[in-house]
Formats: C-alpha cells, structure tokens, sequence
C-alpha cells in the first residue's frame, strides 16, 4: 500500500497539480493559433488523465477504507459539523471527473477546468487558509510574513511553469505524430 500511496503522491505533485495552468495554456494556444496545433486531442488525453487517476485514487481510497477504517475517519467527517464540506469535496472528486466520459462535455475547455479545480478544491482551500492566517499573525514583527508569501508565490509559479512545459511537450508530441502520419500517408 505505500508503494501505492507514493505512486499516487507523486501523480499529484507532477500532473495533477498543474492540471489547471496546462488547460489554460491549452486553451491560449488553441485561442491564438486556431487548428494549428492538436489542442483538442490533447484536451481529451488531459480528460483521460482525470478519469483514469479519479479510478485509482478513489480504488486505493476504498481499499483503504476496508484495510484501516481507523486511519481514514470517513464516519467522523461524513457526519460531523463540516460534513456537507466533507461530502461536497468527495463528489466532486468522485462523481464530476467521470462526467468526462461524455465527449460532448469533456470537449468543452471551461468545463474540464472546472472539474480540474472540483477535483482538488480541498487542497486549494487548505492553501487559502494556510496563505490567510500567515497574513494575520499578530505576533510577528512587521515584515515578518514576506518569507511564507515569497514562498508560496514561489510554488504557485512552479506550478504554472510546470504545467506550461507539459503542455509544450504534449503539443509536440502530437505535432510529431501527426508529421509522421502525413508524411507516411504521401510515401
């Protein structure tokens, strides 16, 4: 199982992560360079990526469950005071990434961003909070907050140009496939 937990750790930290800045910059590429690149067919691998990890995730999560019941406290926050928040975070991670199976929906960019954010909004809220109470430390000197905000802008850009380079390199990809295509279909 740990082998497992570690595979999908490090998913999360290089793919999933930067889901969100790789369908904008899908979505800037296909704005600005209209049927140049296959930005649609990348969509749809990014729509599949999403399918495929929900699956994963959600098997080790249950097979967890069974295993150590102890350690994973569904019964605590599925009926404690937050447990509208607690089942809002597991629908949305659960049920709206298999949404993705219809093409018509899956091939709309706004909408797989939205499940891209529903997909993780827990941890962006935990984000959120983490960023908002390092503002209002009433205990640290004046310009004593600057180290956490430097940081988490930091990793907020990471993230962004992590995204960025898998799109790049997604969109060459399919380029090179689609030149190998054509010029063995003139051969």
């Amino acid at each position: 199982m740990e082998v497992y937990k570690r595979i999908i750790e490090i998913m999360d930290a290089n793919l999933i992560f930067c889901l969100i800045p790789i369908i904008l910059t899908l979505m800037i590429v296909e704005r600005f360079f209209k049927n140049r690149f296959e930005t649609r067919k990348a969509l749809r691998l990014i729509c599949w990526i999403i399918i495929i990890y929900t699956i994963v995730t959600f098997t080790f999560y249950f097979i967890g469950m069974a295993i150590n019941p102890e350690e994973y406290a569904f019964i605590n926050r599925a009926t404690g005071p937050y447990a509208w928040a607690y089942w809002l975070m597991l629908l949305s991670a659960l049920i709206l990434p298999l949404t993705l199976r219809i093409k018509k929906l899956a091939s709309k960019f706004w909408y797989v961003l939205l499940v891209a954010f529903a997909m993780k909004i827990g941890m962006y809220f935990e984000r959120f909070t983490l960023m908002v109470t390092s503002f209002h430390r009433n205990y640290l000197p004046k310009n004593g907050n600057t180290e956490s905000i430097n940081l988490f802008a930091f990793g907020i850009g990471m993230t962004f140009l992590q995204g960025v380079i898998i799109t790049v390199l997604t969109l060459g990809i399919f380029q090179l496939i689609k030149k190998k295509k054509s010029s063995h279909n003139n051969v």
